[in-house]
C-alpha cells in the first residue's frame, strides 16, 4: 500500500511521479477546504499516538488489514 497525492485534470486523477499499472484499483480522499475537523484533547492524542506507531511500523500489514476487513464485509 502506498500513499500519493493527485490533481485532478480533464476529469481524471493525475498523480505525478507514480506509475501505476493499467487497471489498478485505487481510493480516493478529497479533501474539503470548507469543513474544518475538530478533535477533543483524547481524540487528538489518540492519532498522534497513531501516527507515531505508524512511523515506527509497529502495525499490521496491508494484506492483514483487509483480511480482518473482509471478515465484516
Amino acid at each position: 500500500m502506498q500513499l500519493a497525492t493527485g490533481t485532478v485534470i480533464n476529469g481524471k486523477v493525475v498523480v505525478e511521479g507514480l506509475a501505476l499499472p493499467e487497471g489498478t484499483v485505487v481510493t480516493v480522499l478529497t479533501r474539503e477546504d470548507e469543513q474544518t475537523v475538530r478533535l477533543s484533547a483524547t481524540e487528538e492524542a489518540a492519532l498522534l499516538d497513531a501516527l507515531d506507531e505508524a512511523d515506527r511500523e509497529e502495525g499490521i500489514s496491508a494484506d492483514e488489514l483487509f483480511s480482518r476487513i473482509q471478515r465484516f464485509g
